[in-house]
């Protein structure tokens, strides 16, 4: 049985219980939140999407984050040390490991893309930054952003950093090291100093550009929008996406959740901190709907414009903004902190597992698997220009017009995340010993059968339904 991890969270675990909520935020707040979640309502119709995403986040994210809290703390090791030993205590086959293995290579695989669209975060930083700091010394520092080009030139910005094959892979190598350099610091030397740290910078970014918006943008409509339901727009696959938004957006079935879970303590109450987490989350997810939205509503945007809202439709609306250039500048700030705080959980993963499987120091098993990351990642990155016609799943009908990247966002997301988190409520809620889950989860009574009954029944069928209208779409249409 290994044990090295579960040694290191006895020896540098978490120092309380709100570093441990900061560091989980952080690991669920990302990409996710502040550009997938505002992309999902504005192309769902707002409102109606929202409450069922809020109903799922609370009868199927919370009671999986649980599980994965519950699974790290007791097995006190890596994703798949945590699920084996688990399964032994439970007298259940030692093979159960097997979702643990996909989780951690799951993790270690959406790092590799996601380090990638992160660099183009920094790119953006930069551009921003200068065209800041250069109406800052020409003594106009609350002009508009990009205010001396026209709107062409600003959407167009993406599109010069995509056919750049250098300034892709740069600011990919970048993010990697910084995410490198957190994680082989340790675990409080390093992920929870960072977390308590970038955590509140980012909230206090969160909150003042949100009520920017409510002040200089049309924050009304942005309120009826996202909290008046349509329910004429309730569509089968809004609702499936709903669903899928509710289970990525906790950062579930990554490895992270149980590999943070086996540095708490064993004072710590794990249920209401899996509450804590989830809510924090989920506000987070609805005030970026509530920063971005009015700014898209005042200038005339499409809100349903997907992802290039943020990298193409915002910084055209910071054109015209009062203190455009600051605003624009802290915008992708913010979007970096939450990106960091989310690429450090998927590499801490595959690190725990590396040490424990090889016996590696932490910092030459960060460099060796956020090496292998970037390497990947470098490939995702050609795919925008060298190897913009390579297709690397097209004979798989949902992957034919997949480009590198989103072939690997595609099947992480869609197989991998969906039939990782499938095993792992049914392990929880069916196969694991009953007196150890209650002992670790910090529920008794009602509640406790509450949470066993959606893990056990409520969260098998939603995610399987994740899994299989991803693979099968058009059994939706």
């Amino acid at each position: 049985m290994v044990a090295s991890a579960g040694a290191q969270a006895g020896e540098q675990g978490w120092s309380s219980r709100t570093a441990f909520i900061l560091a989980a935020v952080g690991a669920a707040v990302g990409l996710g939140n502040i550009w997938r979640f505002p992309t999902l309502a504005g192309e769902n119709g707002g409102g109606a999407f929202v409450l069922v995403y809020l109903v799922c986040v609370l009868l199927i994210g919370l009671p999986l984050m649980l599980s994965e809290f519950v699974v790290g703390r007791a097995g006190q090791s890596d994703a798949i040390g945590s699920v084996t030993r688990v399964a032994e205590e439970s007298r259940v086959s030692r093979k159960w490991r097997l979702f643990g293995g996909i989780e951690i290579l799951a993790g270690f695989l959406i790092l590799s893309f996601y380090s990638v669209v992160a660099g183009w975060v920094l790119y953006y930083i930069w551009l921003s930054g200068g065209d800041f700091f250069g109406n800052l010394f020409a003594g106009e520092p609350l002009r508009g952003a990009f205010s001396d080009v026209g709107q062409d030139a600003v959407s167009g910005m993406m599109g010069e950093l995509f056919a750049s094959p250098g300034r892709l892979i740069g600011v990919h190598a970048l993010f990697m090291v910084a995410t490198i350099t957190i994680v082989a610091s340790g675990v409080h030397d390093g992920i929870e100093k960072a977390a308590t740290w970038l955590m509140p910078a980012f909230f206090f970014l969160l909150l003042g550009i949100t009520i920017y918006g409510a002040f200089t943008g049309d924050f009304e409509r942005a309120l009826a929008f996202m909290f008046t339901p349509d329910f004429s727009k309730l569509t089968a696959p809004a609702i499936n996406e709903a669903l899928g938004q509710a289970f990525f957006s906790l950062s579930l079935a990554s490895g992270a959740l149980i590999t943070y879970g086996a540095y708490v303590g064993r004072e710590v109450n794990l249920a209401p901190t899996a509450a804590t987490i989830s809510v924090a989350d989920t506000g987070v997810a609805l005030i970026a709907g509530l920063m971005i939205f009015p700014i898209v509503f005042a200038v005339g945007l499409d809100p349903s414009a997907g992802p290039a809202l943020i990298f193409q439709s915002l910084p055209v609306a910071f054109q015209t903004m009062p203190g455009g250039s600051l605003i624009g500048l802290l915008f992708f700030v913010l979007i970096f902190f939450a990106a960091l705080t989310s690429s450090i959980s998927l590499l801490e993963g595959p690190t725990a597992w590396a040490i424990d499987r090889f016996g590696l120091r932490r910092p030459a098993a960060a460099i060796m698997i956020g090496g292998g990351a970037f390497v990947i990642g470098i490939a995702c990155a050609l795919g925008y220009n060298v190897w913009s016609d390579v297709r690397p799943l097209g004979f798989w009908s949902i992957f034919a017009e997949a480009d590198i990247l989103d072939t690997l966002d595609g099947f992480t997301g869609k197989l991998m995340l969906p039939l990782a988190g499938l095993l792992m409520s049914i392990f929880v809620g069916w196969k694991a010993d009953r007196r150890l889950v209650e002992m670790q989860s910090g529920l008794s009574g009602g509640l406790f059968l509450a949470w066993r009954f959606l893990v056990a029944w409520v969260c098998p069928i939603a995610v399987a339904l994740i899994l299989v209208f991803g693979l099968f779409p058009e059994l939706l249409v």
